[in-house]
């Protein structure tokens, strides 16, 4: 599974919006959006925030598997 598709499964089984993540990240809502369409991709500070926020490590975050 793709980075992209990985981001929006763990949001909405967190039960989080879009808008909630952003606001956490301190990052804008497009952003989000365009991490989520594999338009962009986060930076590793990014990156690391997001496996914190979810719980994860950042090698499920980006859809590696061991």
């Amino acid at each position: 599974m793709k980075f992209s598709e990985n981001l929006k499964a763990l949001r909405t089984a967190s039960g989080a919006g879009q808008k909630q993540l952003a606001e956490k990240l301190n990052i804008s809502l497009k952003t989000i959006s365009h991490w989520e369409t594999g338009y962009s991709e986060p930076s590793i500070n990014q990156l690391i925030q997001l496996a914190d926020f979810f719980e994860v490590t950042i090698d499920e975050l980006v859809g590696r598997k061991g």
